[in-house]
Protein backbone atom coordinates (compact mmCIF):
# COMPACT_ATOMS: atom_id res chain seq x y z
CA UNK A 1 0.00 0.00 0.00
CA UNK A 2 0.72 4.07 -0.84
CA UNK A 3 -0.73 6.85 1.95
CA UNK A 4 -1.19 9.68 0.84
CA UNK A 5 -2.87 12.81 2.38
CA UNK A 6 -5.84 14.68 0.80
CA UNK A 7 -5.24 18.62 1.37
CA UNK A 8 -8.88 18.98 2.79
CA UNK A 9 -7.38 18.27 5.70
CA UNK A 10 -4.34 20.69 5.65
CA UNK A 11 -5.94 23.76 5.31
CA UNK A 12 -3.14 25.89 7.37
CA UNK A 13 -0.47 25.27 4.12
CA UNK A 14 -0.08 26.38 0.92
CA UNK A 15 0.00 24.29 -1.65
CA UNK A 16 3.93 24.29 -1.88
CA UNK A 17 4.14 24.16 2.10
CA UNK A 18 1.62 20.97 1.83
CA UNK A 19 3.76 19.19 -0.84
CA UNK A 20 7.25 19.79 1.09
CA UNK A 21 5.91 18.98 4.50
CA UNK A 22 4.53 16.19 3.26
CA UNK A 23 7.32 14.72 1.38
CA UNK A 24 9.69 15.50 4.13
CA UNK A 25 7.39 13.51 6.45
CA UNK A 26 7.66 10.40 4.40
CA UNK A 27 4.26 10.43 2.79
CA UNK A 28 4.17 8.88 -0.73
CA UNK A 29 1.77 10.95 -2.64
CA UNK A 30 -0.41 13.54 -2.31
CA UNK A 31 -4.20 14.36 -2.90
CA UNK A 32 -4.96 17.91 -4.10
CA UNK A 33 -8.33 19.10 -3.49
CA UNK A 34 -9.67 21.33 -6.38
CA UNK A 35 -12.92 23.60 -5.67
CA UNK A 36 -13.43 27.23 -5.65
CA UNK A 37 -13.55 28.55 -1.81
CA UNK A 38 -11.67 31.50 -1.07
CA UNK A 39 -13.47 33.94 2.05
CA UNK A 40 -13.57 37.37 1.76
CA UNK A 41 -11.58 37.94 5.11
CA UNK A 42 -9.17 35.21 4.36
CA UNK A 43 -9.75 32.74 7.15
CA UNK A 44 -8.86 29.49 6.34
CA UNK A 45 -10.92 26.38 7.27
CA UNK A 46 -11.08 22.37 6.20
CA UNK A 47 -14.15 23.67 4.05
CA UNK A 48 -13.70 27.21 3.08
CA UNK A 49 -10.36 29.24 2.56
CA UNK A 50 -8.10 26.04 2.46
CA UNK A 51 -4.98 27.32 1.57
CA UNK A 52 -4.10 23.61 0.27
CA UNK A 53 -6.76 24.15 -2.45
CA UNK A 54 -6.42 24.53 -6.04
CA UNK A 55 -9.12 27.04 -7.21
CA UNK A 56 -11.27 25.56 -9.87
CA UNK A 57 -11.80 28.58 -11.98
CA UNK A 58 -8.86 28.86 -14.36
CA UNK A 59 -7.84 25.12 -13.06
CA UNK A 60 -6.95 24.31 -16.82
CA UNK A 61 -4.43 27.19 -16.59
CA UNK A 62 -2.74 26.13 -13.78
CA UNK A 63 -1.70 22.30 -14.39
CA UNK A 64 1.98 23.32 -14.63
CA UNK A 65 1.95 24.84 -11.41
CA UNK A 66 0.25 21.94 -9.77
CA UNK A 67 2.22 19.81 -11.73
CA UNK A 68 6.20 21.28 -10.67
CA UNK A 69 5.05 21.98 -6.75
CA UNK A 70 3.88 17.87 -6.72
CA UNK A 71 7.20 17.31 -8.65
CA UNK A 72 9.42 19.42 -6.94
CA UNK A 73 8.65 17.70 -3.92
CA UNK A 74 8.75 13.94 -4.98
CA UNK A 75 5.15 13.21 -4.56
CA UNK A 76 3.25 11.13 -6.74
CA UNK A 77 -0.67 11.40 -7.56
CA UNK A 78 -2.89 9.29 -5.48
CA UNK A 79 -5.65 11.15 -7.59
CA UNK A 80 -7.76 14.62 -7.51
CA UNK A 81 -9.93 15.49 -4.93
CA UNK A 82 -12.79 16.78 -7.56
CA UNK A 83 -15.83 18.69 -6.32
CA UNK A 84 -17.75 18.93 -9.78
CA UNK A 85 -21.50 17.71 -9.70
CA UNK A 86 -21.48 14.40 -12.03
CA UNK A 87 -24.49 16.38 -13.14
CA UNK A 88 -22.09 19.11 -14.48
CA UNK A 89 -20.89 17.74 -17.51
CA UNK A 90 -18.72 21.20 -18.37
CA UNK A 91 -17.19 21.16 -14.92
CA UNK A 92 -16.50 17.22 -15.19
CA UNK A 93 -14.82 18.02 -18.47
CA UNK A 94 -12.45 20.12 -17.47
CA UNK A 95 -11.86 17.89 -14.22
CA UNK A 96 -11.03 15.01 -16.23
CA UNK A 97 -8.90 17.13 -18.58
CA UNK A 98 -6.89 18.44 -15.76
CA UNK A 99 -6.53 14.91 -14.11
CA UNK A 100 -5.21 13.52 -17.73
CA UNK A 101 -2.81 16.46 -18.22
CA UNK A 102 -1.42 15.47 -15.05
CA UNK A 103 -1.03 11.53 -14.82
CA UNK A 104 -2.70 11.58 -12.18
CA UNK A 105 -5.06 8.61 -13.22
CA UNK A 106 -7.95 9.09 -11.27
CA UNK A 107 -10.29 11.91 -10.33
CA UNK A 108 -13.61 12.17 -7.67
CA UNK A 109 -16.77 13.77 -9.34
CA UNK A 110 -19.87 13.85 -6.72
CA UNK A 111 -22.94 12.11 -6.16
CA UNK A 112 -26.33 14.01 -5.35
CA UNK A 113 -27.04 14.89 -1.44
CA UNK A 114 -30.49 12.68 -1.63
CA UNK A 115 -32.76 15.07 1.06
CA UNK A 116 -30.90 18.47 -0.65
CA UNK A 117 -32.20 17.63 -4.12
CA UNK A 118 -35.62 16.21 -2.89
CA UNK A 119 -36.03 19.57 -1.53
CA UNK A 120 -34.99 21.45 -4.09
CA UNK A 121 -36.42 19.60 -6.66
CA UNK A 122 -39.00 17.46 -5.69
CA UNK A 123 -36.92 14.25 -7.43
CA UNK A 124 -37.60 10.63 -5.66
CA UNK A 125 -34.50 8.80 -4.99
CA UNK A 126 -35.19 6.67 -8.28
CA UNK A 127 -35.26 9.60 -9.98
CA UNK A 128 -32.23 11.31 -8.92
CA UNK A 129 -30.55 7.82 -9.62
CA UNK A 130 -31.80 7.25 -13.01
CA UNK A 131 -30.55 10.85 -13.35
CA UNK A 132 -26.91 10.12 -12.15
CA UNK A 133 -27.00 6.93 -14.23
CA UNK A 134 -26.95 8.60 -17.34
CA UNK A 135 -24.90 11.37 -16.37
CA UNK A 136 -22.01 8.58 -15.07
CA UNK A 137 -22.15 7.10 -18.26
CA UNK A 138 -21.56 10.48 -20.39
CA UNK A 139 -18.14 10.95 -17.36
CA UNK A 140 -17.13 7.06 -18.00
CA UNK A 141 -17.14 7.66 -21.87
CA UNK A 142 -14.91 11.02 -21.87
CA UNK A 143 -12.91 9.20 -18.82
CA UNK A 144 -12.31 6.47 -21.46
CA UNK A 145 -11.27 9.06 -24.15
CA UNK A 146 -9.07 10.81 -21.43
CA UNK A 147 -7.35 8.05 -20.21
CA UNK A 148 -8.45 8.14 -16.98
CA UNK A 149 -10.87 7.03 -14.03
CA UNK A 150 -13.87 8.66 -12.28
CA UNK A 151 -14.77 8.14 -9.10
CA UNK A 152 -17.73 8.17 -6.85
CA UNK A 153 -17.34 8.35 -3.04
CA UNK A 154 -18.95 6.39 -0.39
CA UNK A 155 -20.59 9.43 1.88
CA UNK A 156 -23.02 10.05 3.96
CA UNK A 157 -26.39 12.21 2.64
CA UNK A 158 -25.22 11.80 -1.41
CA UNK A 159 -27.37 8.72 -3.13
CA UNK A 160 -23.81 6.16 -2.85
CA UNK A 161 -23.67 6.19 0.97
CA UNK A 162 -22.66 2.44 0.72
CA UNK A 163 -20.84 -0.01 -1.12
CA UNK A 164 -24.56 -1.42 -2.10
CA UNK A 165 -25.96 1.64 -3.71
CA UNK A 166 -22.59 2.47 -5.31
CA UNK A 167 -22.16 -0.75 -7.01
CA UNK A 168 -25.72 -0.57 -8.35
CA UNK A 169 -25.08 2.68 -10.07
CA UNK A 170 -21.59 1.76 -11.50
CA UNK A 171 -22.81 -2.01 -12.23
CA UNK A 172 -22.19 -2.45 -15.77
CA UNK A 173 -19.40 0.51 -16.91
CA UNK A 174 -16.21 0.00 -17.51
CA UNK A 175 -13.80 -0.49 -14.00
CA UNK A 176 -11.12 0.86 -16.29
CA UNK A 177 -12.66 4.20 -16.18
CA UNK A 178 -15.05 4.36 -13.28
CA UNK A 179 -14.42 3.38 -9.90
CA UNK A 180 -15.36 3.56 -6.20
CA UNK A 181 -14.20 5.25 -3.39
CA UNK A 182 -14.72 3.54 -0.11
CA UNK A 183 -14.22 6.09 2.78
CA UNK A 184 -14.03 4.36 6.35
CA UNK A 185 -14.86 7.57 8.39
CA UNK A 186 -17.93 8.40 5.83
CA UNK A 187 -19.51 4.84 6.98
CA UNK A 188 -19.53 5.39 10.63
CA UNK A 189 -21.95 8.05 9.73
CA UNK A 190 -23.88 5.96 7.01
CA UNK A 191 -23.89 3.48 4.72
CA UNK A 192 -21.79 0.82 7.00
CA UNK A 193 -21.18 -2.47 5.91
CA UNK A 194 -18.77 -5.58 6.94
CA UNK A 195 -15.50 -4.15 4.92
CA UNK A 196 -14.47 -7.15 3.30
CA UNK A 197 -18.20 -8.33 2.05
CA UNK A 198 -18.06 -4.54 0.55
CA UNK A 199 -14.51 -4.94 -0.97
CA UNK A 200 -15.66 -8.02 -2.89
CA UNK A 201 -18.83 -6.62 -3.93
CA UNK A 202 -17.46 -3.91 -5.13
CA UNK A 203 -14.77 -6.07 -7.39
CA UNK A 204 -12.70 -4.27 -9.92
CA UNK A 205 -14.57 -1.34 -8.74
CA UNK A 206 -12.56 -0.55 -5.75
CA UNK A 207 -10.31 1.93 -6.90
CA UNK A 208 -9.48 4.07 -3.76
CA UNK A 209 -9.51 3.54 0.36
CA UNK A 210 -9.76 6.87 2.51
CA UNK A 211 -9.30 6.97 5.82
CA UNK A 212 -10.07 9.18 8.43
CA UNK A 213 -12.23 8.15 11.59
CA UNK A 214 -15.50 9.55 13.19
CA UNK A 215 -17.65 8.80 16.39
CA UNK A 216 -21.33 9.68 17.59
CA UNK A 217 -21.55 11.40 20.91
CA UNK A 218 -24.38 12.28 23.18
CA UNK A 219 -26.16 15.98 22.59
CA UNK A 220 -27.47 15.77 25.83
CA UNK A 221 -30.50 16.47 24.63
CA UNK A 222 -33.57 14.30 23.79
CA UNK A 223 -36.83 15.10 21.19
CA UNK A 224 -40.36 15.82 21.87
CA UNK A 225 -40.84 11.60 22.58
CA UNK A 226 -38.37 11.53 25.16
CA UNK A 227 -35.75 9.91 22.72
CA UNK A 228 -31.98 11.02 23.05
CA UNK A 229 -30.34 12.84 20.61
CA UNK A 230 -26.98 12.33 18.94
CA UNK A 231 -25.00 13.93 16.95
CA UNK A 232 -21.66 12.41 15.19
CA UNK A 233 -17.93 14.22 14.67
CA UNK A 234 -15.06 13.77 13.52
CA UNK A 235 -12.29 11.98 15.49
CA UNK A 236 -8.23 11.07 15.45
CA UNK A 237 -7.43 7.75 13.56
CA UNK A 238 -7.11 5.78 16.98
CA UNK A 239 -9.96 7.74 18.97
CA UNK A 240 -12.92 7.09 16.46
CA UNK A 241 -15.66 4.54 16.87
CA UNK A 242 -14.03 2.28 13.58
CA UNK A 243 -10.94 0.22 13.88
CA UNK A 244 -8.19 1.84 11.17
CA UNK A 245 -6.39 -1.61 11.64
CA UNK A 246 -9.17 -3.98 11.18
CA UNK A 247 -9.88 -2.03 7.74
CA UNK A 248 -6.50 -2.05 6.67
CA UNK A 249 -6.15 -5.92 7.71
CA UNK A 250 -9.66 -5.91 5.34
CA UNK A 251 -8.03 -4.62 2.42
CA UNK A 252 -4.80 -6.81 2.53
CA UNK A 253 -6.78 -9.54 2.91
CA UNK A 254 -8.78 -8.51 -0.28
CA UNK A 255 -5.51 -7.98 -2.00
CA UNK A 256 -5.76 -5.12 -2.43
CA UNK A 257 -2.21 -2.75 -2.62
CA UNK A 258 -2.89 0.67 -4.04
CA UNK A 259 -3.48 3.87 -2.54
CA UNK A 260 -4.44 4.66 1.02
CA UNK A 261 -5.59 8.37 1.65
CA UNK A 262 -5.72 10.21 5.05
CA UNK A 263 -8.48 13.11 5.49
CA UNK A 264 -8.02 13.56 8.75
CA UNK A 265 -10.82 16.42 9.59
CA UNK A 266 -9.66 16.34 13.57
CA UNK A 267 -7.95 19.23 15.45
CA UNK A 268 -6.39 17.40 18.94
CA UNK A 269 -3.27 17.58 17.54
CA UNK A 270 -1.22 21.03 15.20
CA UNK A 271 -1.74 19.89 11.46
CA UNK A 272 2.41 19.22 11.11
CA UNK A 273 1.83 16.64 14.23
CA UNK A 274 -1.05 15.38 12.92
CA UNK A 275 0.12 13.97 9.67
CA UNK A 276 3.35 12.91 11.20
CA UNK A 277 1.72 11.16 13.71
CA UNK A 278 -0.96 9.77 11.25
CA UNK A 279 1.78 8.39 8.63
CA UNK A 280 4.00 7.01 12.00
CA UNK A 281 0.20 4.87 12.72
CA UNK A 282 0.09 3.57 9.58
CA UNK A 283 3.11 2.54 9.07
CA UNK A 284 3.04 0.74 12.31
CA UNK A 285 -0.27 -1.22 10.93
CA UNK A 286 1.23 -1.48 7.43
CA UNK A 287 4.62 -1.82 7.37
CA UNK A 288 6.31 0.01 4.36
CA UNK A 289 7.61 -2.85 2.59
CA UNK A 290 3.61 -4.54 2.38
Amino acid sequence: MKFSVFTASTPDWTPSQAADTLAEQGWDGIEWRIVDDLTEDGSSGFWAGNRSTWQFTGIADRVGEIARTTDAAGLQYSGIGGYQPVSDHEGVETMLRVTSELGARQVRVTMPWYQRERERTGATYGELFDRTRADLEWAAARAAELGVKALVELHHMTITPSASAALRLVDGLDPEHVGVIHDLGNLVIEGQEDHLAAFELLGPYLAHAHVKNARWVDTGETRDDGSRIWRNEWAPLRDGQASVSEYLDALRRHGYDGWVTIEDFSTDLPLAERTADNLAYLRSLVPVTA
